[in-house]
């Protein structure tokens, strides 16, 4: 099946138990209101997510791989 169309609360409850990315509903309202967060559509008076950018936005929060916890004060 393809992509689907997610309210807030769903797309929260996707980052945090599907991706395992614990992101609350009240912090994806505030980043629609202040920007950085992951791309949204308007529904009548609602915003909607795709689940497929709700992927490549909490993709791009994550650093690259470590070792260790002074990897990257050391480049």
């Amino acid at each position: 099946m393809g992509d689907h169309f997610l309210t807030k609360p769903q797309a929260s409850e996707f980052l945090t138990k599907s991706m395992g990315l614990p992101v609350a509903t009240k912090t994806l309202s505030k980043l629609i209101t202040v920007g950085g967060g992951p791309k949204y559509r308007k529904f009548r008076n609602r915003c909607v997510y795709l689940e497929s950018d709700l992927k490549e936005w909490a993709t791009a929060q994550l650093s690259e791989p470590r070792t260790n916890s002074t990897e990257e004060a050391q480049k």
